[in-house]
């Protein structure tokens, strides 16, 4: 499960930081508004953790940039300010939880395993719940159903590790060339094939597509 961090104090940022990736998180950290976009436009996230008072853009506005991109995310705000009118401006902007500075990371732990929980249907926190009773462990790259391994090819699992990294979202052919073939020609009938027998392993539903879009699993 992937993070970004917002956070423009770096002792605090990498204290953060390295805390989070020791809970087994894949940390991106930016120490201002600007970078955290930057980050944003080229990367996927399954969190983001905001402080609002950081040069250049201020996490309100990096709130509204993740809402004009559709994304669904969820998002913590951490920080010290304590006006009231700075809270309501956070949730009403879209944000999805509120974690006061100074606090003990122990409540972040516990604060960001609810919110993997709530939106990503997560338990263990390298185990992720698809759609059709599928579980796919992000540390041991496995598929599974009812405890039963599915027994998928090294690119197929390449391929649906990258569909669950972006769960619920469409992911583009050009995209999927990206990722998992890393821009080596390969046309699009071959990657249709590899879709064609992970669903024969698992089910018809289990890798949705659309025309002209792309491919998504489900959560």
């Amino acid at each position: 499960m992937k993070i970004l961090l917002l956070e423009d104090d770096i002792q605090f940022q990498e204290s953060v930081c390295e805390y989070l990736q020791m809970l087994g998180y894949d940390v991106d950290c930016a120490s201002d508004g600007q970078k955290a976009c930057d980050l944003i436009a080229s990367n996927f996230y399954h969190l983001f953790i905001l402080d609002i008072k950081v040069p250049k853009i201020s996490g309100h506005e990096v709130i509204k940039y993740i809402k004009n991109l559709n994304l669904n995310t969820p998002i913590m705000i951490t920080t010290s300010l304590v006006d009231i009118d700075d809270m309501a401006i956070g949730y009403e902007l879209g944000c999805n939880e509120y974690l006061k500075k100074p606090f003990e990371l122990a409540e972040l732990k516990f604060r960001v395993a609810e919110l993997m929980r709530k939106y990503y249907s997560v338990d263990d926190k390298n185990v992720i719940k698809l759609n059709g009773g599928f579980e796919f462990n992000t540390s041991k790259r496995v598929l599974q159903k009812d405890g039963a391994l599915i027994d998928l090819s090294a690119k197929e699992t390449d391929l649906v590790e990258c569909l669950v990294s972006h769960l619920n979202m469409y992911v583009s052919m050009d995209e999927l060339r990206e990722f998992v073939w890393g821009d080596k020609e390969i046309d699009g009938a071959d990657i249709r094939m590899h879709v064609l027998k992970i669903r024969q392993k698992t089910s018809n539903e289990f890798i949705t597509s659309k025309r002209r879009v792309g491919y998504k699993i489900n959560g």
